[in-house]
């Protein structure tokens, strides 16, 4: 029995009947299903990188904005405004007013937003007083000072614990009502009751009586910050020299005390403090918020502001603006760096849609032909192109493009957007315009067009790097330029070309040695990589004529891949490398312990912290920084001593890289010579130093002993002391303790090698005295190297760099997919052939390999050249602080690891794609091709 028809059957069998034609769209997609869905994935991953890689670096900008202002602190981050008495006591609805029209103005003449904390507002003296009760704490004899505050809304952020809040104006010759903190009550030795007098002044004595203690709730909270000691007392230094310590604290007054805070503060203070939402603020909007803010500190704000309050004396002050241009150099610093992975991306994405492009057009050239040969006219065969590929291409690209926008939410969406709609244009438009070539009629081969186009590409290579060179990569205020984030792929692209016209001598080479021996499978494959087999963009139909060179298309994306990724991963190891230093510098080593001072440390600590696994140099140090140097033609210069042994110091010297010496220079001479010293170039730059005679004696006074020194050598600094501007001098241990037994107890202990800091902090609370060991310094180059690498912006720009990195190789390895197939259909009948006079299966699948890998080899071994020079190009002209988190000297040094990973990286992926290709299709294309028939 027959079947009836079926749907599809019976919609052909109408449209025969009718005479109308099949659509076109629908019949091209029934043709070849599995192409159009590959091409619509492709669209699909390539507009959703395209859609993302904005906004995650947007997010990334935002994140390391809002970090960098958050680590500053809410003083630093807030409007503060002032006025004084001198327009009259301001009542405390005179300053709710004043609040309120504050943030209201700030609400709607700005695009910031006040944090959630709230503003803070009061009255506070202009100076503190010294209190003369006898029986007050002073730790070197100070008097304690006390500053008198207001504070409207302090009852929500403390609890009374004790007596009562002020109450009534009282006497004016009376004592001023206050509460205290419970902290300083304690510190101070002032009790409820207490009644504090000022030391006699001019103006006489005011007395201040403790009726209330109070805890902060949050004592360490935003509320409290840039107010005088509210909380506790602050044990301060004095100006004078030597410093002494003494404590300072402030109390509060309630609404009726406020006007009394001028006669003990000498004058009165109002502030307004309107702390800023840095969790709302955007990196793309920061030029805006600064401006507007700027007008709140010196401009038609602030003019308004004054006269609105009827204060003309009143002051706003902000240090946003400066913290804005600090985070904005540090975006912009780190934005071309970050930037070279996308691009390498986007090069990459290029050359595979041109390349699927080539491919649909060779396979469809045929079919085209006919309809041209039919009637149909170039433009009208583009335009049904476009079509087709618009039903696939658009679906698939709006996807992508909502997906990105879902997974990655931020604001802005115009960069994302118009990087979607390039990408989307781009793969509508390629098969057209390849069908429109094609169509276009035989044009013969135009070497002298190529050369032209070649040599632009060199020109415009050149002056990048000229440019890169010139300028460097990131010019102070100049942004992102385009032209110097491309010189690596220009270098590349450049490569690419240059490697395509060496490829048929680099190949050709060993596909002649291959010929003299008996094998014929490694000559075939050799000599046709050799020529190019399947990439000139001859069909599958075609004749295979003026064939002579290889594609530069995957070759340029291979390139393009390995360059860019060999580039960005040496800068990454640059930063580590760089940072670790930084660290080492700023610690003295991987490890250092610090003893308090006037303590030494135990020569048990010594020997235990020098046990630890991973220590692979230690050494202990004295340092005195109560030294005078005597002989400098101005009397005595004030110098720090470091006494060390030399071998080991030196070596520690050398690793940290600061003070390098020869330990040979600080050998003693005979008893009684002046003991050899590295002078520091800031010491001997010094005026009254300079051109004095090698081997000059001078005096040196340390540790109550004085000792003759002699210049050995200059030194640009020194483990033992971090930074700039130190006069230093560094003697051998042994003749110093000769003289100074002080020398022989060190009270530094210096180590290299990958420590566990906790263990050394274990240890020394273990080993250390116990009186001490609280007071004892440890630090680790581990643990600033952590808390450098901390920054959001350097993880952000990591993160887009490896993300970039994979997105590269993925098309790289696509594109070499794409060259297979395209050359497919001629090596199919190739193989053919070969098939029917004894070739073996296993060796079509070598005849494969050794006609695909050494294209890929060659372009993974030229990336990798590539990258190197472009390392040695660029590099001297890096800055890399931004990405480090520490101003660093510019350039950045070849570094073989981090290319040669992603050369080979590439060279495995890409020959375990081809051996896998030739595996799978390559017994299937000869089957195919057998049951054929060779047609060609």
């Amino acid at each position: 029995m027959s079947r009836p028809p079926s749907s599809g059957a019976r919609a052909g069998r109408d449209r025969a009947v009718t005479g109308r034609p099949a659509p076109w769209v629908w019949t091209r997609l029934r043709a070849a299903p599995l192409s159009a869905l590959l091409g619509a994935a492709l669209v699909f991953v390539s507009v959703l990188l395209a859609a993302a890689l904005p906004r995650a670096v947007d997010r990334g900008a935002d994140q390391a904005l809002r970090a960098f202002l958050h680590d500053q602190g809410p003083g630093p981050t807030s409007l503060f405004a002032n006025t004084t008495s001198r327009g009259g006591l301001a009542t405390p609805q005179e300053l709710d007013s004043a609040l309120a029209t504050l943030t209201e103005t700030t609400r709607t003449r700005g695009s910031f937003r006040l944090a959630p904390s709230g503003p803070v507002h009061g009255a506070v003296g202009v100076k503190a007083r010294d209190l003369a009760n006898p029986g007050l704490s002073r730790p070197e004899g100070i008097d304690p000072r006390l500053t008198l505050a207001y504070l409207p809304e302090v009852a929500a952020h403390v609890s009374l614990v004790a007596g009562r809040w002020p109450a009534g104006t009282g006497s004016p010759d009376g004592p001023i009502q206050v509460v205290l903190s419970r902290a300083a009550s304690e510190t101070l030795g002032a009790p409820l009751g207490t009644v504090l007098e000022s030391t006699p002044t001019l103006s006489g004595t005011i007395r201040a009586e403790v009726v209330g203690l109070y805890d902060a709730a949050d004592a360490g909270g935003v509320y409290w910050t840039d107010l005088p000691c509210l909380t506790k007392a602050c044990q301060t230094l004095t100006t004078t020299s030597p410093p002494q310590a003494y404590w300072a604290t402030a109390a509060l007054v309630g609404p009726e005390g406020r006007d009394r805070i001028a006669a003990w503060g000498e004058g009165i203070q109002y502030f307004w403090r309107l702390p800023v939402d840095t969790a709302a603020l955007r990196a793309d909007q920061l030029p805006r918020t600064g401006t507007e803010i700027a007008s709140f500190v010196a401009g038609p704000t602030a003019s308004e502001l004054g006269s609105a309050l009827k204060r003309p004396d009143l002051h706003i002050a902000s240090r946003l603006p400066e913290l804005f241009q600090r985070a904005e150099a540090r975006r912009q610093g780190a934005a071309p760096l970050a930037a070279i992975g996308p691009a390498g991306v986007a090069g990459v994405a290029v050359v595979v849609f041109c390349l699927t492009a080539a491919l649909g057009g060779d396979r469809r050239e045929a079919e085209l032909r006919l309809l041209l040969a039919r009637g149909g006219s170039r433009r009208s065969i583009v335009r049904r192109l476009l079509g087709e590929g618009a039903v696939t291409v658009l679906p698939a690209a709006a996807a992508a493009t909502w997906l990105a926008v879902a997974l990655l939410p931020t604001p802005r969406l115009t960069a994302s957007l118009i990087a979607a709609s390039a990408v989307t244009l781009l793969a509508l438009v390629a098969l057209p315009v390849r069908a429109y070539a094609l169509l276009s009629g035989p044009r013969g081969p135009s070497p002298r067009r190529r050369l032209v186009a070649e040599l632009l590409v060199f020109a415009a290579t050149a002056a990048a790097v000229f440019e890169v060179r010139t300028r460097g990569v990131a010019p102070e205020g100049a942004g992102l330029d385009p032209l110097l984030v491309a010189a690596p792929l220009l270098l590349a692209l450049s490569g690419g070309l240059v490697l395509a016209r060496l490829q048929p001598a680099l190949v050709g080479a060993p596909a002649r040695a291959a010929g003299r021996r008996s094998g014929l499978v490694g000559f075939l494959g050799l000599a046709r990589a050799a020529r190019g087999a399947g990439s000139s963009g001859v069909g599958a139909g075609g004749q295979g004529q003026g064939r002579g060179r290889p594609s530069a298309l995957p070759l340029i994306a291979l390139l393009l891949a390995v360059t860019t990724g060999g580039f960005g991963a040496t800068v990454l190891a640059a930063v580590d490398t760089a940072r670790l230093q930084v660290a080492r510098q700023a610690v003295g080593g991987d490890a250092h312990i610090a003893a308090p001072p006037g303590d030494a440390v135990p020569e048990e600590l010594v020997k235990a912290a020098g046990a630890l696994p991973g220590v692979r140099t230690a050494t202990s140090v004295r340092l005195d920084d109560d030294a005078f140097l005597f002989g400098t033609g101005r009397g005595s210069t004030h110098v720090t001593v470091v006494v060390v042994d030399p071998e080991s110091y030196a070596r520690l010297s050398r690793t940290v890289g600061r003070g390098r010496f020869d330990p040979a220079v600080l050998t003693a001479g005979a008893s009684g010579a002046p003991i050899p010293a590295l002078f520091s170039s800031d010491l001997m730059g010094r005026q009254d130093l300079a051109g004095r005679a090698a081997g000059e004696a001078f005096r040196l006074l340390v540790g109550g002993e004085e000792l003759r020194v002699t210049a050995a050598g200059v030194i640009n600094g020194t483990p033992a002391m971090p930074g700039p501007g130190t006069a230093t001098l560094v003697l051998p241990v042994g003749p110093t303790a000769a003289v100074t037994p002080k020398a022989a107890h060190p009270n530094r202990w210096y180590a290299i090698g990958p420590l566990d800091g906790d263990r050394l902090a274990e240890l020394v609370r273990a080993k250390a005295p116990a009186a001490a060991a609280e007071h004892y310094l440890v630090g680790t180059s581990a643990a600033s190297v952590a808390e450098l690498a901390g920054d959001p912006l350097q993880h952000s720009a990591g993160r887009l760099f490896w993300a970039s990195v994979a997105g590269a190789a993925g098309f790289a390895l696509l594109a070499v997919l794409l060259t297979l197939v395209r050359a497919a259909p001629e090596r199919a009948a190739l193989l053919a052939r070969l098939r029917t006079m004894g070739l073996r299966p296993r060796q079509g699948v070598a005849l494969i390999l050794a006609e695909a890998l050494p294209q890929a080899l060659l372009a993974a071994f030229g990336g990798g050249l590539v990258a190197a020079a472009a390392v040695a190009l660029l590099g001297p002209a890096v800055d890399l602080s931004a990405l480090v988190g520490a101003d660093v000297p510019i350039g950045m040094p070849i570094a073989a690891a981090p290319v040669l990973t992603q050369a080979l990286g590439v060279a495995v992926l890409v020959a375990a794609a081809v051996l896998a290709e030739a595996a799978i299709s390559g017994r299937r294309q000869i089957t195919t091709e057998l049951r054929a028939g060779d047609q060609r």
